[in-house]
């Protein structure tokens, strides 16, 4: 059986309006999710919180209390895609590394597995409970804790570019990239903690623009448009 760490952007799921929540963007990576966990395949999912803040670009907030905002940012995007998740006929359950009251679960690897025994989409939510750690860092951990066969970033951008094409029109697009290229390169797929991560655990990753027809079950099929990372 097939296990995947889903990683979805923030912003992506804000759809055209950048902030928030589009509902129309969500029930359709719901309606792709559902397709796959019906194909036998396990699904956890990790969501970023740059729909709802990027504490960073402050100067005026403590880097710490910055970051535990964003922790709460992706609990609460966690929890209102799980609910999309669920009308569309799945289970699903919300966990974090640290204590919510009833509303999600604490985190634990045999929880985790536990709830995928019994078919459930589960979401990854409050980063890794600690500052200074990106959701890019707790995606990379928590699928090699879940042993995950391969890592799918969702993204607002197609696929891993030498520069930005937001600022530079004649970037070049890669079909295919080493981990080694990426870090050497300052790539920018995920942060250079995570990226290190990936590539002592040898997890490949799989990015595509989330805006594309189908994209989700694409890529976990083989069939898309994006950048597959090696760790080989």
């Amino acid at each position: 059986m097939k296990r995947i760490l889903l990683k979805l952007s923030g912003e992506a799921l804000a759809g055209d309006k950048h902030h928030g929540f589009d509902e129309p963007t969500v029930t359709v990576v719901a309606k792709q999710v559902k397709q796959l966990v019906d194909a036998g395949v396990q699904v956890g999912i990790v969501i970023g919180g740059g729909n709802f803040w990027r504490g960073r670009t402050s100067e005026t907030i403590d880097r710490t209390k910055a970051d535990q905002i964003g922790m709460l940012a992706t609990v609460m995007n966690c929890i209102y895609v799980s609910e999309i998740f669920r009308s569309v006929g799945m289970m699903t359950s919300v966990l974090t590394p640290f204590e919510c009251g009833s509303i999600t679960k604490l985190y634990s690897k045999d929880r985790a597995n536990k709830y995928f025994a019994h078919n459930m989409v589960v979401f990854f939510a409050g980063g890794t409970g600690h500052p200074y750690f990106s959701t890019d860092t707790a995606t990379v951990l928590r699928a090699v804790e879940i042993e995950a066969d391969g890592i799918y970033l969702a993204k607002a951008i197609d696929g891993v570019y030498d520069s930005d094409p937001k600022v530079n029109p004649s970037a070049k697009k890669y079909d295919q990239v080493s981990i080694q290229e990426v870090i050497d390169k300052k790539l920018a797929v995920v942060d250079l903690t995570a990226s290190v991560m990936c590539m002592e655990n040898h997890i490949p990753m799989y990015v595509f623009g989330l805006g594309e027809t189908n994209s989700i079950v694409n890529a976990v099929n083989g069939q898309f448009n994006g950048t597959v990372v090696t760790v080989d």
